[in-house]
């Protein structure tokens, strides 16, 4: 685990300290799913419009494609925007 991100753990007792580092990693875990599930959720509801078959036909498998890409592209770059920010190195958009 990068010291930094666990910085200022000093004033916490030893046992807290321990705990830390997986309490981190379950944060993670719980917001990638979070992300994996809105992903899902979002180009499921925007493509998917009957229930046919049990496969997606070729336009819902396109739609799917690029709903997932599209929301890919734009978490990455949320996210850079957001460590832009913390750094203090902003760009005008």
């Amino acid at each position: 685990m990068d010291k930094d991100v666990l910085g200022g753990m000093d004033g916490l007792a030893e046992e807290d300290q321990m705990r830390m580092p997986a309490m981190v990693e379950l944060l993670q875990i719980r917001d990638s799913l979070k992300f994996y599930y809105s992903l899902v959720e979002r180009c499921f509801r925007d493509c998917v419009d009957t229930f046919r078959r049990k496969t997606l036909d070729k336009q819902e498998e396109s739609c799917v494609r690029g709903c997932a890409e599209k929301f890919m592209k734009h978490s990455m770059r949320v996210g850079l925007r957001f460590t832009e920010i913390n750094q203090g190195v902003a760009t005008p958009d």
